[in-house]
């Protein structure tokens, strides 16, 4: 049977998993790359971690599986979104480190755009927010010595992770991007499919710096011999959100998928259509693929697992994450307390930058299992956000959520979220829906399905949790999380 490999380079790890064209997972390498923070509120990662890190787990996990690695039919990219890096393109360096989708830095210059936002919400689908790739490249080319004028003579190439990685990958003979990576540049009109003149001359962008912009399947180039032992076409690319919602099968308008990593990002298809969200979550590219898009209303909230990882590290309440689930049921409920993970601000449907992490409600009963509880229960409590968000904003209403990430390991999290939405939560039997949904990409472009009814086809549920909270009891808790993120708005 042919094989599909994805490179799912994330935020906290970089990782390569080697799929059958059955969907069911072969094998995966895996190397943890380290976040800097300078300054409060700054977060960076070194490109050429970032590279080689990558690098290695390719190679490594090809030459654990030979005969599988001989099958090969694609490879696909998904990659953190937002992440931004520029490079000289003589040497293929980076500049300066990669400023990551957490980091805050751009935050006053966000607030000078404010009066641009509704000019780039129609074309973008986005807000002036931090978050977004466009502002941290302007930062680099204002902050980093010599580098406007190299930008200004076609020296410099700007991407997100994914399209450096690519250019890496093809010995510097492509520098592409996909539709999905561009939406998220606040760059890129979504509605025309084009990087848009005026929103570069606002953020003082030359043209010259950018990729071309790809479907999400389709050949991207191939790998350089030297690096893999032979040549390998790249045939998908997208942001990771996007990649899971592609591996989560959700081609029909409503389906939702949500996604519990670093952060939580929900994802609803809306078909064919640009709508603009009318409640502060973000429209963007869903997957572009033979020229057609299709669109997603998105909420991005910034910490989801990165919470329980800060207990981990930052507090040292437990030694592995799997044991929070042991910690928070050991007490019957939070005793009042409540845990707003804004460590780098809030973002849907709030959008404050400056906002800080929260933990309230402590009394002298208080203790370690409150805390570690009441952090797995604030990623229901900022999905029901986004879920009356989604319904506000065009009448959606979800009948199930699919859910993925490394937090829906955690049986007591995926019950409470169930309970708080009031709705069915449903887990995948492969739960790498982002590595999953690239090599599905790739397998397109590879000609190993026909088209989505095939993907769809091979989605199988491996656990269903049911809502089974009283209601008046569901909505009494809510409105404590409610009171919490209210005293952050003041």
């Amino acid at each position: 049977m042919k094989t599909l490999l994805s490179i799912d380079q994330g935020t906290t790890s970089s990782r390569a998993i080697l799929f059958r064209a059955d969907g069911a997972i072969v094998g995966l390498r895996q190397k943890e790359l380290k976040l800097y923070t300078p300054r409060n509120g700054w977060v960076e990662q070194n490109p050429e971690d970032i590279w080689n890190d990558t690098l290695w787990c390719v190679q490594a996990l090809l030459a654990d599986y030979p005969e599988e690695a001989a099958a090969l039919a694609s490879i696909g990219i998904a990659n953190q979104r937002e992440t931004t890096i520029v490079w000289d393109r003589k040497n293929g360096n980076a500049i300066y480190n990669a400023i990551v989708w957490q980091d805050r830095r751009t935050a006053e210059f966000c607030a000078r755009l404010k009066p641009h936002e509704s000019l780039v919400a129609e074309k973008t689908g986005l807000l002036c927010d931090p978050y977004f790739s466009g502002t941290k490249l302007s930062w680099i080319l204002d902050n980093v010595a010599g580098a406007r004028a190299k930008a200004e003579t076609g020296d410099l190439a700007f991407g997100t992770v994914d399209s450096f990685l690519l250019w890496r990958l093809t010995g510097g003979k492509v520098h592409a991007t996909d539709a999905t990576n561009a939406s998220r540049t606040l760059l890129y009109n979504i509605r025309e499919n084009k990087w848009d003149e005026e929103l570069l001359a606002l953020l003082n962008i030359p043209a010259s710096m950018l990729p071309e912009v790809c479907d999400n399947t389709g050949s991207f180039g191939t790998s350089a011999p030297s690096l893999l032992g032979k040549s390998y076409t790249i045939g998908g690319m997208a942001g990771d959100q996007q990649a899971a919602l592609f591996g989560q099968a959700c081609f029909e308008e409503g389906m939702v998928k949500s996604t519990y990593g670093t952060g939580c990002f929900a994802l609803m298809n809306i078909g064919k259509t640009f709508r603009r969200s009318k409640n502060r979550l973000l429209t963007t590219i869903g997957y572009r693929t033979g020229g057609e898009t299709s669109y997603a209303i998105e909420g991005a909230i910034f910490v989801a697992g990165a919470a329980i990882q800060w207990l981990r590290d930052g507090l040292g309440l437990f030694d592995n994450a799997a044991e929070s689930e042991g910690i928070a049921t050991s007490v019957a409920d939070t005793g009042g307390v409540y845990f707003v993970p804004a460590f780098t601000g809030l973002g849907a449907p709030y959008w404050r930058p400056e906002a800080r992490g929260l933990v309230c409600g402590l009394s002298r009963g208080s203790g370690a299992a409150h805390i570690v509880r009441a952090a797995l229960e604030a990623q229901g409590y900022q999905t029901r956000d986004l879920m009356e968000a989604f319904v506000a904003d065009g009448g959606y209403d979800p009948v199930v959520i699919r859910a993925d990430g490394g937090l829906v390991a955690n049986h007591f999290m995926c019950r409470f979220l169930a309970d708080m939405i009031g709705k069915p939560v449903e887990i995948p039997r492969v739960t790498e829906t982002t590595a999953l949904g690239v090599a599905y990409m790739a397998g397109l472009s590879a000609g190993l399905y026909n088209g989505f009814d095939d993907i769809a086809a091979q989605w199988s549920c491996a656990r269903r949790y049911d809502p089974s909270m009283e209601a008046g009891h569901r909505d009494a808790l809510y409105g404590g999380w409610k009171d919490a993120v209210g005293y952050l708005l003041r």
